[in-house]
């Protein structure tokens, strides 16, 4: 069978997009920088143009032979990598707020975390299609055989949520997990206290941080007016948070995306750029898109990164081999999960939790690593008919 060709050009075409406006949005950030105008495109367009040639070096690969090796590769080597990266000296890893998220190579430098979660995932549809079954079990049978995995969920959070302060990134695999083991054929019930304890963790977490409770009374300073406006005065009186410093972010860009109007103001001509959004070709890259190209073309964009998802649950959907199956879900699950995530912090529905987009915020590991997971997803491809 035939490679997907329709995911496969989606894929480029929002790799292309992200390039273009790696460009438009960054040039209050080469400014501070001190670099020339054209450092992020270039950084950008080599990054997008290697991640372009990988999609198609192993969408070409026999899937029964390179598959699991790719796989386990990415895995083990990644693991590894985060797990001494907070060892290294200062000479080897760039640091964001004291947690070691880069390691240095000659010119370059890579974001193991990236790559890890399309490990990970791997490691999962391997793991759980095997462990198990799918036939009905009492809830405590499913608890011993899901014990393990949560054992390796809690490295990944220590790894990730508390030596790398990235609670975004543990909350993308957490979901990932629980979603996955429920497609794999755990019960509902199972489903159901897997979450809730899930958001048990995610409470602790942010309770235990000084500057993550800061970011929750932000957002809900922004949000508060509206909700507590449906209350009664005795309940909105206690709920309310008074002299929060002004969530500018989330302002800014609310006014990117009222700014961009229908058509928007024309690539190269948003303002939100020039030191409002200091995030806007990472974080927020939606909203400065927005502004850029108005509702009419964010809808294009967007309809472009759902139709990639679609293809990808599409493949998932025709698989027979159960753990290949699992793993392309586990794909577009990252893939969604990542958008929405996004989505939700830029307008103030949730916190702003400084997950990039896949193929459109910048970044050259985050293009090289969902780059893999297509071009593995790809590979899988010729195994369906489409």
């Amino acid at each position: 069978m035939a490679t997907d060709k329709r995911l496969f050009y989606t894929s480029v075409i929002l790799i292309t997009i992200s390039i273009i406006f790696s460009y438009s949005l960054t040039t209050y950030v080469s400014t501070i920088h001190g670099v020339d105008q054209f450092f992020f495109l270039k950084k950008q367009f080599v990054s997008g143009m290697l991640g372009i040639f990988i999609m198609w070096f192993l969408s070409i690969m026999n899937p029964d032979r390179a598959f699991k090796v790719v796989g386990f590769t990415i895995f083990f080597i990644f693991f590894f990598l985060m797990g001494i990266m907070h060892f290294l000296p200062h000479s080897l890893v760039t640091e964001v707020g004291g947690a070691k998220r880069w390691i240095k190579f000659s010119g370059f430098s890579i974001a193991p975390v990236e790559f890890f979660k399309v490990g990970f995932v791997f490691f999962l549809s391997w793991s759980l299609s095997r462990k198990i079954t799918g036939y009905a079990q009492s809830l405590k049978d499913e608890l011993i055989v899901f014990l393990p995995y949560l054992g390796a969920f809690g490295v990944v959070v220590y790894l990730i949520a508390i030596m790398q302060n990235d609670l975004g990134q543990v909350i993308v695999l957490g979901m990932s997990l629980a979603i996955m083991a429920f497609m794999a054929g755990t019960s509902g019930r199972f489903f159901a206290i897997s979450t809730l304890g899930a958001i048990t963790v995610f409470i602790i977490a942010i309770v235990t941080s000084e500057h993550r409770i800061l970011r929750i009374k932000l957002w809900w300073g922004n949000i508060q007016d509206f909700i507590l406006s449906f209350l009664p005065d005795a309940i909105a009186n206690r709920l309310r948070v008074n002299e929060v410093i002004e969530p500018y972010q989330i302002s800014n860009s609310f006014y990117a995306i009222k700014n961009g109007g229908f058509f928007g103001q024309g690539i190269g001509e948003g303002t939100v750029k020039l030191g409002f959004l200091t995030e806007v070709h990472t974080d927020f890259v939606l909203a400065g898109i927005t502004e850029e190209i108005g509702l009419f073309g964010i809808i294009l964009v967007i309809g472009l990164y759902f139709y990639m998802i679609f293809r990808i649950f599409k493949i998932a959907n025709r698989l027979e081999d159960r753990m290949e199956s699992l793993f392309v879900m586990g794909v577009g699950l990252i893939f969604s999960l990542s958008f929405f995530i996004n989505a939700f912090g830029i307008t103030g529905i949730t916190p702003v939790k400084g997950i990039a987009v896949a193929f459109l915020s910048y970044g050259g590991s985050s293009i090289l690593a969902h780059s893999v997971a297509i071009g593995m997803v790809l590979m899988l491809s010729k195994k369906v008919k489409m």
